[in-house]
Parts: C-alpha cells; structure tokens; sequence
C-alpha cells in the first residue's frame, strides 16, 4: 500500500529540490521537498510499508521475496527522482540493512534500480538524523527534550537540547522484531506480552539509570508506531492528543480482549500490515515509558527522512556537519593541525592535476581526501610504529556524526594506507564503485604525506603531476631534489612500494627535459 500527499510531478522537479529516501526495517518513506524563503516546504511524501525486516531469515539473510518487495517499492519510487541531481538526494537504510548479511547484494540492486547511491547509516547517526527531523518538526522548548522512535527493527533514544542531540542510543528491538518473536501467528495472550515485556525490560536495563539521572522536560515519539498507538488511544476516547502513560495502561487491557491481529485491524481500522506489527510496537513503547517513568509524550509529524533534508540543505549551504566532526577529531586527538592541513594542501594540489585522467573529478573525492588527509594522523595518539593501523581502526568504529557506514570505511581505507606496504588488494573490501577511487586518492594522500614528512613550514615548490592509467610522473624545479635529499630518497622509496600495486612512478623535473607521460586508453 502507497501512502502519499501533495503530488509533485516529475516536469516540476527541478535543481531547487531535495530529496530523501528511508529504507526503514518496517516502512520506507521518500519526500520530496525545497526551500522556500528560509522554510522546508514538503511537495511530496510516498510510503510503503514493505517490512524489510520480516524477510530476515535464521541466518540473517534478506529472502528474494522480501528482496523483490523492496526493489518494486523502490521502482516506483524512483519515478519522483529522475531530475533530481545526486547531490541533492540522499537514500539511507537502517537497522535491517545494518544486520542482513547480504545487504550489499541488495544494495547493489537498488543503486541499479534508482540509479543513485544508497548509504547505510550506524545507529548513532541514525539517531542524531531523527532528532534533527523531530528537532524542526515541533515547536521549540526549553530545556532538554527525549525523543523516541519506534522502528521496524532498532528504536532509538536521544536526549537533546533545541537542534542539538547530546545522548543517543539505537537499540536493537523494534515493532517487526518483538511482533515476529513473540506474536508472529498473530495471537495477543497474556503469557505472550509478559514474554515481550520481559524482552524490552532486558534491553532497557543497561542506559534506564543513566538516562534518569540525565532528565528531560519534554519528550516527543516519532514513527509509524507512535502514530498508530496515538490514533487508537483517540478512538478509545483514551486521549485527545499525544500519548499517556495511563493510556498505555487502559489499551493493554483493551489488546487481551481483542486478543489477535486479526480483530485489532477491524476494530481500530488499522491497515492489516500495521495491525501485524501494532502490539510489538505498542509493547516497546509502554515499557519505554514504564522504565523511563514518561507519563506523557507528544507525536511529531518528522523522523529520519526530514532530518535527511535538513541534514542535506545544511550540505548545499555549506553547514556540514561532516566539517564539525572532523574539527572534534582533530580536537579530541590533540592533533597537529598545521601539519594535517599542509598535508591537505598538497594532496587537494595533486588531486587537481590528476582529477581528468583518473576520473576523480567531483566535490565527493575531493572531500574525502581532504579529510583523510586532515585525519591521516588520528592514531598517534595511541603509538607512532602502527598509528596507521590504530587511525583507521579508530575511524572506522568511532561515532562520526554525519558519516555513513561505508563513508567511515573509506575513510578509514586511506588512513590505513597512507604510509608502508601498499598491497594491490588493499581496496578491495570497499564498495565496489569506490575501490579504484579510494585506490588513486590514496596514492595522491601518499605521496603528500611523503612530501611533508620533515614537518617543516618551509612551503614546496611548484609542482607538476602527470598520471595516466597507473604511470605517475611528479616534476620539480631544477635542483630542489638534489638540495633536499632526503625527500628525494623517500620518494624513491615511495616508488618501490607503488610499484607493489601495481603503479609505476617515476620523478622528473618541470623544465623541457621532462618527459611526458604516455597517453595510451582511457585511465
């Protein structure tokens, strides 16, 4: 079943607008939306709830045919994105691509379907999103607010301050889960929600007493659950509005008297796919509240795909919040900053020359060298023999807001090879369109690396690189080589170990007796 409001034809959309695509575990959702004086204004949402996380099977392997449910919904979807640039979009899964074991076949899919990227976001970034999209959603408080959000597979908890999230957590329970676990004939009984309800205590256990202490003053539910729970407690005359914690109470009765999934679609006019996930959310969401001691909450309209838009918009206006985490890296890390950032010069210099041929033209490259770069360093801290090994390690498990998941294995993909061996495998766990780009920009942050490697403010000279295919020529004034031998013997012995990878690389000098570089084929 398709959900949708105000329709926006594929003729309209134009450069102005973004997008955002949530493959939830339970539903996935797509609005379509531009800025319109300094405010989102929504031209189109879609949803389908497709419940990817009911196709899991005991391995924890998406079945075809919850597979083939998805890529349908996403066909449809991709109708509302044909003129929508891929910088202005962006499409994110969640809990059940995080846990499947062959998301990536089908993530390959569905980048072929849609014809655009799909990221898979960790949890924590999953979290800091829905507080952003709750955060503009509602209207400002005082004072810190708790979110909840019930999804098909993790619910996520984030106490924050107006757009600021300052405590996140994803937990692994959700409404398609704890259904299929403990109602998955359908049937409501009292053993069984006791069961559900000992689950959810367990899960809440580890952070229920540091997020009392923490305290909030407002608290805001988000998700499809959420909705549903609030629009049955209104038909019960339970509630005028929101959610409480007594009526939470009153519609557990009410559910053992119903007693299957059946007869709660018919008596609450629920969707029979919603009814099949209804109690497991509702049991969430109760025992949140009993755990948490909430008595009430209120409901927002906003979630995961809005706080994408605005995560986006801050990305065209150049308000990354990529840029912030970098800087609390480099901050936490007490790392040498005037290094990183000479570092970071000369590999964005290198980059220019060598975009065309090795086809890394693009913002999406560039920013990721520049950040390698600036970061290249983040495991000294811990020792300086393998701080290439302890770096990526640390950026490849660290809650990067902003970042996700295959962002951070990039990123740590070329931290890790920034220095020493330089196998021809070293890409090859990557996604598969990123691991010659990773490749090439790697050897771009090496040789900067090198290049800066007595710390010195000294600056370089002009330099000239030619590449083509695996061939690297890098050209120096006359005479600089010879007056800074020990750069000369590390490039040298950088050659060495490119040539390991399979790149030849060769030094020459930028005056007429520097040999051009052989154009044969495409790079």
């Amino acid at each position: 079943m398709v959900s949708r409001s105000a329709d926006v034809s594929s003729a309209d959309v134009s450069s102005e607008f973004v997008a955002a695509i949530d493959l939830g575990s339970n539903s996935f959702h797509m609005i379509v939306a531009r800025l319109t004086n300094g405010q989102v204004q929504v031209h189109d949402r879609l949803r389908e709830m497709v419940q990817l996380a009911g196709g899991l099977d005991g391995r924890n392997r998406l079945s075809q045919e919850s597979q083939k449910r998805a890529l349908d919904c996403l066909a449809r979807f991709g109708q509302r994105l044909r003129d929508i640039p891929p910088e202005q979009l962006r499409i994110v899964g969640t809990n059940t691509l995080r846990q499947a074991r062959n998301s990536a076949e089908f993530v390959a899919r569905a980048e072929q379907v849609l014809g655009h990227k799909v990221e898979i976001v960790r949890g924590q970034e999953e979290a800091r999103l829905i507080y952003l999209g709750v955060a503009h959603s509602v209207g400002d408080v005082s004072g810190q607010r708790l979110v909840v959000d019930i999804g098909g597979g993790s619910t996520e908890l984030i106490i924050g301050e107006k757009f600021d999230p300052r405590h996140l957590a994803s937990l692994r329970m959700g409404c398609v889960s704890l259904s299929r676990t403990c109602f998955g004939d359908g049937r409501v009984t009292s053993s069984r929600l006791r069961e559900a309800e000992l689950l959810v205590q367990l899960t809440l256990e580890p952070l229920r007493e540091e997020y009392l202490a923490r305290g909030w003053d407002v608290v805001t539910g988000a998700s499809g659950s959420i909705k549903a729970i609030q629009d049955v407690l209104i038909s019960e005359g339970l509630s005028r509005e929101g959610i409480t914690l007594d009526g939470l109470r009153q519609l557990r009765a009410l559910l053992l008297e119903v007693r299957d999934t059946a007869a709660i679609a018919e008596r609450w006019q629920l969707d029979p796919a919603r009814a099949r996930v209804f109690v497991g959310g509702f049991v969430v969401l109760h025992g949140l509240c009993e755990a948490l001691a909430i008595k009430r909450l209120e409901v927002s309209e906003g979630a995961l795909r809005e706080g994408l838009i605005y995560d986006l918009l801050g990305r065209i206006r150049h308000e990354d919040v990529r840029d912030r985490t970098i800087a609390d890296v480099i901050s936490r890390f007490n790392l040498d900053e005037a290094q990183a950032l000479r570092v970071s010069a000369t590999a964005l210099n290198l980059l220019r020359q060598a975009c065309s041929k090795w086809r890394l033209a693009g913002e999406e490259a560039s920013h990721l060298l520049e950040r390698a770069a600036r970061l290249h360093e983040v495991g000294l801290l811990l020792t300086h023999d393998q701080h290439h090994k302890h770096g990526a390690y640390v950026l490849e498990h660290a809650d990067l807001p902003g970042y996700s998941r295959d962002d951070q294995l990039l990123l740590a993909a070329l931290v890790r090879r920034h220095r020493r061996s330089f196998p021809g495998t070293a890409f090859a766990h990557l996604p598969r369109d990123w691991a010659q780009v990773a490749q090439r920009l790697c050897v771009l942050l090496r040789l900067a690396v090198v290049l800066h490697r007595s710390r010195s403010k000294e600056p370089l000279p002009a330099l000239v690189l030619r590449v083509d295919r695996r061939q690297l020529e890098l050209c120096f004034p006359v005479g600089w080589l010879e007056q800074h031998p020990l750069t000369r013997a590390d490039l040298q012995s950088e050659a060495r170990l490119l040539r390991k990878a399979g790149f030849a690389f060769r030094l020459g000098r930028t005056d007429s007796s520097a040999t051009p570089l052989a154009a044969a084929g495409s790079p």
